[in-house]
């Protein structure tokens, strides 16, 4: 199936976006806007694709099909609305909104208009983490009793000044968890199951001039009765890799970044040691623990084309748009128990 993508916004994640559409059988960039002409005009003639004077240029193109809306995080609601209502489906890069009302709005809007939305969280589609989530599924964990999660990465303070509306409560809606570690909420509570409840702690330790957090940490309780932790910085110099950690009655297996270090049951399969000759051999990039610009598109190109599928088949995809919701409440949640000092239960 060719697919058609239009990108709203031409900011860094812009660029993944371009790059994983452009890797994918029949993705094909047809055209950007940015509010700064120039930027657009910059971004499409790197990527051969039309610049747009007007979101409503770029909306009224017959050959855009789908709308990647790569903004700040709290202005995806307006153009992911309005591409609804042109009838184009929707991606929202992480997190799909800053609050729980501009994520229904989006949903919604989405719903309403018949399109199909999807919140992008490019870490379950990793083979390691894919391997994990069918381990949990088939029962090799036995109970579930812990899962914990680890982003400790360091950012400058030159990235937070780089940016208008990094580090504020109006456009980044919160900080380390909000903006950084989002993926990782996603994913834990992917692998382990809903949230019942959250107590929290949050501090801004190593930068000037922000507004949010840059570090972070939840205890969790799970509706399975499992417990965890979550841990969430951009003030750990020099930048480590992000870690999961899942464990039961039965099991455990630690994951770094995209690689297996620890895959241990009390019933192996033969399969066990081909997986982690083929996923346990480390990482070949650092993930964006030091340098955002350091990751991979493949996540990306993977997710896109299960979304392309989707479209195709009449499915939602994989992760949609009340998955994406989910993060974004659970770290609302930590939010609320970290300036009331008490624990939360969800659905708040």
């Amino acid at each position: 199936m060719t697919a058609g993508f239009g990108i709203v916004g031409t900011g860094m994640i812009a660029h993944f976006h371009a790059k994983a559409i452009q890797a994918m059988p029949g993705g094909r960039v047809m055209a950007c806007f940015n509010q700064n002409m120039s930027k657009a005009e910059a971004f499409a003639a790197e990527y051969g694709c039309r610049a747009c004077s007007s979101l409503d240029q770029l909306l009224g193109d017959p050959e855009v099909q789908i709308v990647t809306i790569c903004t700040p995080s709290g202005a995806h609601r307006d153009p992911a609305i309005a591409a609804a209502q042109a009838g184009k489906h929707v991606v929202v890069e992480k997190p799909l909104e800053i609050t729980l009302e501009r994520c229904d709005a989006i949903i919604h809007a989405c719903a309403t208009a018949g399109v199909r939305l999807c919140t992008i969280f490019p870490s379950r589609f990793s083979p390691a983490n894919l391997a994990l989530k069918e381990a949990i599924d088939t029962g090799r964990f036995g109970r579930l009793t812990l899962g914990d999660t680890y982003v400790k990465w360091w950012r400058t303070q030159e990235y937070y000044d780089g940016g208008g509306w990094r580090g504020t409560w109006a456009l980044d809606g919160g900080g380390a968890f909000m903006n950084q570690a989002i993926h990782n909420v996603d994913l834990l509570t992917w692998l382990m199951g809903d949230v019942a409840e959250i107590t929290g702690f949050t501090g801004t330790l190593a930068h000037e001039r922000i507004e949010v957090e840059d570090v972070g940490v939840a205890c969790l309780k799970f509706r399975n009765g499992a417990i965890g932790v979550m841990e969430a910085t951009t003030a750990a110099w020099p930048g480590l890799l992000k870690r999961t950690e899942i464990h039961g009655s039965r099991g455990t297996a630690i994951i770094e970044q995209d690689s297996i270090t620890k895959w241990e049951f009390a019933e192996p399969l033969p399969q066990d040691q081909e997986l982690l000759q083929r996923l346990g051999g480390g990482s070949a990039t650092s993930g964006g623990a030091a340098d955002p610009k350091a990751i991979s598109f493949v996540g990306h190109q993977l997710q896109l084309q299960d979304f392309v599928e989707a479209i195709a088949e009449g499915r939602q995809p994989k992760v949609d748009g009340a998955e994406g919701r989910r993060s974004v409440e659970i770290i609302l949640a930590i939010y609320r128990a970290a300036n009331s000092g008490t624990s939360q239960k969800l659905p708040g």
